[in-house]
């Protein structure tokens, strides 16, 4: 009987990625596995022939070669252009399709170097070292390469021994009917390695603590939460695995008087009601130094004012952006008797509502809230 198109059995597209092929093969497994069907005897067969094609099309090679030829192209009995469709071992196909369910494919080595972890620090910036750049030096916890032992963790003259128990694999694999279960191994809890011999400073972990002082460098333009990476300053691999990563993460202070927004700047300037109403000039800060900011006559408390360029310029390049100074008009307090009259004198000369540009519209939204409701 002839074979069936090995895309047709998984029931993908001939251009289905390597992920949806593992996903089909998966629920095809898990229906047809025997130790599921002891009552249908084509379970079996169903089950190899799953098996087959995704031995094949998970294999860039032996894929290519039954693409381009057919069966023929991995059929063993091709010569030496074919490829084996059968010589693969089941528990290995099986194990790389369930291993992320049931701890991992079994295959790869746990005593091998492995890299260090990275790390991670808060540092808190000002708003002008932000803005600006700076250079500051920070001391850093974190284990690093055990100088006396070079990080094996075997005392001198000695090096840790292969795992009798997993045999250097790190893990050991247990059958329990359908499923193959991958256990951490509990002799070298997964290191594949046995220290019998300890070296007496590391006491056999290959690392120790030490407080580092590092430079870091702070780009102009940074903002609140922005990270830089220091390559290598992390925590040291073991085995003689590379070292971490560093993530140096910004927390820019609250500053008394400017607010961030992106690439602008916000702050609030007061004035009083007599430089409101009848306009003038006024310093204003910003970063590089004060400025003149002229006030027009009858401004209203609230109004922006835009100080172009004089903002921040973002870390990842671009033109500078601007400062929105907001002006706040005061009421006067601690008057005197003389001031207040001063003041009722001038409230009685107001007459009509053109002295208050927003009192009309405001009365008649009220009232229109009120009729509706």
């Amino acid at each position: 009987m002839a074979k069936r198109d090995f895309y047709e059995v998984l029931g993908v597209e001939k251009g289905a990625d390597a992920k949806a092929i593992k996903s089909a093969y998966r629920k095809l497994a898990m229906k047809y596995h025997p130790d599921r069907n002891s009552d249908d005897p084509k379970a079996d067969e169903k089950f190899r022939e799953a098996t087959e094609a995704y031995e094949i099309l998970s294999d860039a090679q032996k894929r290519q070669a039954y693409d381009q030829y057919g069966h023929a192209g991995v059929d063993p009995q091709a010569g030496a252009g074919g490829f084996s469709g059968g010589s693969g071992n089941f528990s290995d196909i099986f194990g790389d399709v369930f291993g992320d369910i049931f701890g991992g494919g079994g295959r790869a080595s746990r005593g091998g170097p492995q890299r260090g972890s990275d790390l991670r620090y808060n540092l808190e910036i000002t708003l002008e070292q932000a803005v600006k750049g700076s250079e500051v030096k920070i001391k850093v916890p974190t284990l690093v390469e055990c100088k006396t032992c070079k990080g094996s963790g075997a005392k001198d003259g000695s090096k840790p021994t292969t795992c009798g128990t997993c045999h250097g694999q790190g893990q050991i694999r247990m059958q329990q009917g359908f499923f193959a279960v991958q256990q951490t191994c509990p002799s070298c809890r997964g290191q594949g390695t046995i220290i019998k011999d300890p070296c007496g400073s590391c006491h056999g972990q290959g690392v120790q603590e030490e407080t580092k002082t590092l430079n870091v460098k702070i780009p102009a333009g940074v903002d609140n939460g922005d990270r830089i990476r220091l390559s290598g300053e992390g925590e040291a691999g073991t085995r003689g695995g590379p070292s971490g990563d560093l993530y140096v993460q910004m927390n820019v202070k609250e500053h008394p008087i400017f607010e961030r927004d992106g690439k602008n700047l916000y702050c609030d300037v007061p004035i009083s009601i007599v430089d409101a109403a009848l306009g003038g000039e006024l310093e204003v800060p910003t970063l590089e130094g004060r400025v003149k900011l002229k006030i027009p006559a009858e401004t209203q408390s609230g109004k922006l004012f835009r100080l172009r360029g004089k903002g921040v310029v973002p870390v990842r390049g671009g033109a500078a952006g601007d400062l929105l100074c907001r002006v706040m008009v005061e009421t006067p307090i601690n008057l005197n008797n003389e001031q207040k009259e001063l003041l009722r004198k001038f409230q009685a000369s107001l007459t009509g509502e053109s002295h208050s540009p927003n009192k009309k519209s405001w009365f008649e939204s009220v009232k229109d809230f009120f009729e509706n409701k």
